[in-house]
C-alpha cells in the first residue's frame, strides 16, 4: 500500500485518519500541531504521541521534511538561499529574505517549469513534476526552523508556475494560513503568475484574500510573446481582463512585475506604451532589472534607464516602484543555482563536460 502524503492533509482529513486507526480525534490536533506549528521534522520528534501510535504513522503515511543540500548567504545583504532535496532525488530552491517589515520566504511550486520563460532559468530543463502541498509548506518550515526566525510573508515565486500546480497551491495557502499552523495572514502570502488566465479567474472565485503578482514583463503581444511562450496562448487583453476580475472579486490590488531586459523593453516608448496598457487598472508595477542567466544572452538595463522608465510610468499616473536586488552575488534569481547543482553532479557521459564543478 502507498504511503499517504500526512503533511498534505487538512485538519478536517487528519481526524478522518485518527478515526481509521483507532485513535481519538484529539489526536488529530495534536499531530496536526506538531506539523505545522512546532515543525517537527519526524514522526519520532512527536513525544506527546505514543510509541504504538508513531509506529503506525510511519508504517502508513509519509512524513515530508526536505533535507537542506546547499545553503548560500549573500555577503551584500544576507540574503539566503537554500536548495533542498526531494524524497525522489530532485532539488528545490527557496529563498530567505529580511526586510524591515519581517522575514520573507519565496517558495518553488514546481520541479522546474514547463511555460518556457526565455530570462529564468527555472524553465532551460522544462517540467519534472508538480510539488506537493507538503513540499511546499516545508520549504518555510524547515528555513524557521534552522534559522530560529519568525517568517512573516511568503512569496510563490520560486521555480515553477503555481497556477499550473492549481491544487496544490490551494492546500498551501489554506493549511499556512489557517488555525492550527502558522497563521500566516493571507494578505502576507503573494502568489506570482505568468499569466493563466482562467486560472486567475478561478482563484479569484476562491475567497482568499492573498496577493495576485503577474509576470507581465512587455507592453505588447509582440515583443511578450518573444520573452514569454505562454502569450502565444492568452492574449494581454485575457490576462488583463481576469486581472480586473480579480481585483472585482477580492478587493486586492494586482502587482505588475516587469522585468527590464536592455534594448528590448526598457525604452521610454515601452513606458509610454505600458502606461496606457494599464489605464484604470488596480495595481502597481514592479520594476526588475533582469537577472542575467548564464544560458541567455540578455542584459539587464542600467540604473539611469531604469529611473527614467519609472519616472515616465509615474507621469503617467502609473504607480511604480523598482525592487531592492536581493542575493546577487548567491545565484539570486529563480532557478540558477538548482542549475549550477545539477551541472556539477553530472558525470561525463550525462552531458556533463567537465562535470563535477562546484559553486
Amino acid at each position: 500500500m502507498e504511503r499517504r502524503d500526512i503533511k498534505s492533509f487538512t485538519l478536517t482529513e487528519l481526524e478522518t485518519a485518527m478515526r481509521e486507526l483507532g485513535e481519538k480525534p484529539f489526536r488529530a490536533r495534536q499531530l496536526y500541531q506538531w506539523m505545522h506549528e512546532k515543525l517537527a521534522g519526524s514522526f519520532d520528534e512527536m513525544t506527546s504521541l505514543s510509541k504504538e501510535l508513531r509506529r503506525k504513522l510511519f508504517e502508513q503515511f509519509l512524513y515530508v521534511s526536505l533535507k537542506p543540500v546547499c545553503e548560500k548567504v549573500s555577503k551584500f545583504d544576507g540574503t539566503r538561499k537554500y536548495l533542498f532535496a526531494l524524497e525522489d532525488g530532485h532539488v528545490i530552491e527557496s529563498v530567505l529574505m529580511r526586510y524591515s517589515y519581517g522575514n520573507s520566504v519565496c517558495v518553488s511550486s514546481q520541479v522546474g517549469c514547463r511555460m518556457g520563460c526565455t530570462f529564468c532559468a527555472s524553465t532551460l530543463d522544462g517540467l519534472e513534476r508538480n510539488l506537493r502541498a507538503s513540499e511546499m509548506l516545508d520549504q518555510v518550515y524547515r528555513i524557521q526552523a534552522m534559522t530560529g526566525e519568525r517568517v512573516s510573508h511568503v512569496v510563490v515565486m520560486g521555480s515553477g508556475e503555481p497556477l499550473d500546480n492549481y491544487d496544490s497551491l490551494l492546500r498551501f495557502i489554506r493549511i499556512i494560513s489557517g488555525e492550527g499552523g502558522l497563521r500566516l495572514g493571507q494578505r502576507n502570502i503573494t502568489v506570482s503568475t505568468c499569466g493563466v488566465a482562467p486560472a486567475i479567474r478561478r482563484l479569484a472565485e476562491e475567497k482568499l484574500s492573498v496577493t495576485l503578482a503577474l509576470s507581465l514583463h512587455a507592453p505588447d503581444d509582440a515583443t511578450r510573446k518573444t520573452l514569454m511562450p505562454i502569450a502565444k496562448t492568452y492574449a494581454l487583453s485575457d490576462v488583463l481582463e481576469a486581472c480586473r476580475f480579480y481585483f472585482e472579486k477580492t478587493g486586492r490590488r494586482v502587482t505588475f512585475e516587469y522585468s527590464l531586459v536592455k534594448g528590448v523593453n526598457d525604452r521610454l516608448s515601452d513606458a509610454r506604451a505600458l502606461a496606457a496598457l494599464l489605464k484604470g487598472q488596480r495595481g502597481h508595477v514592479n520594476l526588475i532589472p533582469v537577472n542575467p542567466v548564464r544560458e541567455r544572452d540578455y542584459v539587464q538595463s542600467d540604473r539611469r534607464s531604469v529611473e527614467a522608465f519609472q519616472g515616465c510610468l509615474e507621469k503617467s499616473g502609473v504607480n511604480a516602484t523598482i525592487r531592492r536586488e536581493l542575493g546577487r552575488d548567491i545565484d539570486g534569481a529563480c532557478g540558477q543555482l538548482r542549475r549550477r547543482y545539477i551541472d556539477s553532479v553530472k558525470t561525463p557521459d550525462e552531458g556533463g563536460g567537465e562535470g563535477g564543478r562546484s559553486e
